[in-house]
Formats: structure tokens, sequence, C-alpha cells
């Protein structure tokens, strides 16, 4: 599924830079394709009986096609990003911190070739993977800081909805897991539709405050 996403996506991103710069030689998929791989290959079980995958990879290239990817370099790893937390989502695997994906120039690799660097990679301060999925599909990595979600522009993630009060909730690392508190809000908090004052997040959960809902991903 996340390959399939990642090549779809793709599709709609042929246009203009996309189209001009993967006329020919190395393309992304081939990028995604190996990325997942090694993913899989890289695997182990967790303590807790899950299997647990690579989140950081390195993508070592060519200067050539180095130059190639940079013009859109930002997007490129957004989306193999996105690709292995599909990817990983579909297999039930768990991550020691969030999915990174890096490129490099290496003067090792030839034009049209490429080798991935995989490794398990905890979060900040040793908190575990933790994302939270915006309205607007932007993405806020957790760490281990907490994060204050509300309606005052100083907050770490500002909701604008009268519904939502000034320092409406927390999301708080506790070890490698993350927990939603409430801050007593007028309106309460909401995770999959029920009211809750604190709860532990886990892996597709959705936040709801006010009309507004996030999605929390353990990747």
């Amino acid at each position: 599924m996340g390959l399939q996403g990642f090549e779809r996506r793709l599709e709609h991103l042929v246009e203009g830079v996309f189209a001009r710069v993967f006329k020919s030689g190395l393309r992304p998929i081939e990028l995604g394709r190996r990325l997942v791989r090694e993913m899989d290959s890289g695997r182990s079980i967790g303590v807790r009986g899950r299997p647990l995958a690579p989140n950081a990879f390195t993508i070592h290239l060519n200067q050539a096609d180095y130059d190639k990817f940079a013009e859109i370099g930002d997007a490129l790893t957004r989306e193999l990003c996105d690709a292995a937390r599909e990817h990983g989502h579909d297999e039930g695997y768990s991550f020691m911190g969030p999915i990174s994906v890096e490129l490099v120039v290496d003067p090792k690799v030839h034009a049209g070739e490429f080798r991935i660097v995989a490794r398990m990679k905890e979060g900040p301060g040793g908190a575990g993977a933790g994302s939270l999925l915006l309205p607007n599909n932007d993405r806020y990595i957790l760490g281990d800081s907490i994060v204050v979600l509300g309606r005052l522009p100083d907050c770490d993630i500002t909701l604008n909805d009268t519904n939502v009060s000034r320092r409406h909730a927390e999301i708080r690392p506790v070890g490698d897991r993350f927990y939603l508190v409430d801050l007593g809000s007028t309106n309460g908090s909401k995770v999959n539709g029920t009211r809750v004052s604190e709860r532990e997040l886990l892996d597709g959960d959705e936040l709801g405050f006010g009309s507004i809902k996030l999605v929390f991903q353990a990747s």
C-alpha cells in the first residue's frame, strides 16, 4: 500500500519539475522500492514482541544524481517518509523514533546507482516514534518535549476554533509512548470520538478538539 500510494502521488507530481528532472536516469520509485526492502530486511523483534523496523535512512547518490534530486529534495524525502510510514503500518512494524530520509553525496557511487543505509534511531531524549497529521496534511513530529495545543498563538500547535480553549490540551512523552492530557478545557478533548481526560495514544487514533481533527501516527 505504501509504495502504491507513493507511485500514485508521484503521478500527480510529474508535471513541471518532476517531468523535467526525471525524463531519464535514476527515478524516485526506485528509491522507494529499495527503501521498503531495507525496512523488511532490517526488521527484528522488539521487547514487546512486535516487529521493530529501521526508521532512519541515508540514501547515497552520485553528485550528478544528487544535483538532479536536489531541485525537488524536500518533496521527495517527504514522499519517501510517507511511503515508509504506510508500509510500516501495513506490516505492523514499530519504530524507535520518527522516520527520516536524508540524501547525501557519495563519490564511491556511480551515476544512475545508489545505496541506502538503514538504521534504528531513537527519537530525541529516548522518545518513541510519534507524529500528528494536521488538517492541512502537514506533519508535526513529536519528541521529548511536551506539546501544547490550544487557541493561543504561542501554543506549539495553534487550533483556530472558538470551541477550543486557549490552552486546551497537551501531548506528553512518557518513555517511548505519548499521552493526550486535557487541561481542563471547556469543551473537552476526544480520542476516536470519546471524551477523555488522559489517554495513551495508539497508531491511527483520531484526536478531536472542537471541530478540528488530528491523527496520531506511531512513526
